[in-house]
């Protein structure tokens, strides 16, 4: 098996963190009503390292929550769910959402997060902000936000690792069924 090729290094992906905090604060005009929920598991981790650098920016504090969407996928039957826990211990009715997550491919977990957050409440607007894009999109979802745009191959995955999980962060891409 091919070694995996590796995409971006930590200081890639923090220029690329750091560029999408600037554009989130920009596009909403500051912070005001502005919330971050990342989608389990890396996008738990991406969005607190954006609310930690748009404080760095505006010197405010934004909301972070973490939402689990394994019962909105509808894969269900296809994969077997690990379940983890949607933790948003504020009230999303009128914010500006900004969900995160790390790689976006079909659009299929985006959707089931737009259903999960809807579940919660009734956001101002909904907002997606993704450290790698993919391509392969099966709906039509698009990025707001993107660190990088990468054209990939149905056969090949994007493995992103991050020092949370106990790795270096950095980006991988790899031939699908890899370590």
């Amino acid at each position: 098996m091919p070694m995996p090729k590796e995409l971006l290094d930590k200081k890639e992906m923090e220029r690329a963190l750091v560029r999408i905090s600037h554009e989130i604060v920009e596009r909403n005009k500051g912070v005001e009503g502005l919330c971050l929920v990342g989608i389990q598991k890396g996008g738990v981790h991406l969005a607190r390292r954006l609310a930690r650098k748009i404080k760095e920016i505006e010197g405010a504090e934004v909301p972070v929550g973490s939402l689990d969407i394994t019962f909105y996928r509808d894969d269900l039957r296809i994969r077997q769910p690990s379940v983890s826990r949607t933790e948003i211990d504020f009230d999303i009715t009128g914010k500006k959402v900004v969900l995160v997550d790390d790689v976006f491919y079909t659009g299929r977990s985006i959707r089931a997060a737009m259903d999960a957050v809807m579940d919660l409440g009734r956001p101002a607007l909904i907002q997606l902000a993704v450290l790698i894009d993919r391509g392969h999109r099966e709906l039509p979802i698009r990025a707001d936000y993107a660190g990088k745009n990468i054209p990939t191959a149905k056969d090949e995955q994007v493995d992103v690792l991050l020092e949370e999980d106990g790795h270096p962060d950095c980006v991988l891409l790899e031939k699908a069924g890899g370590p």
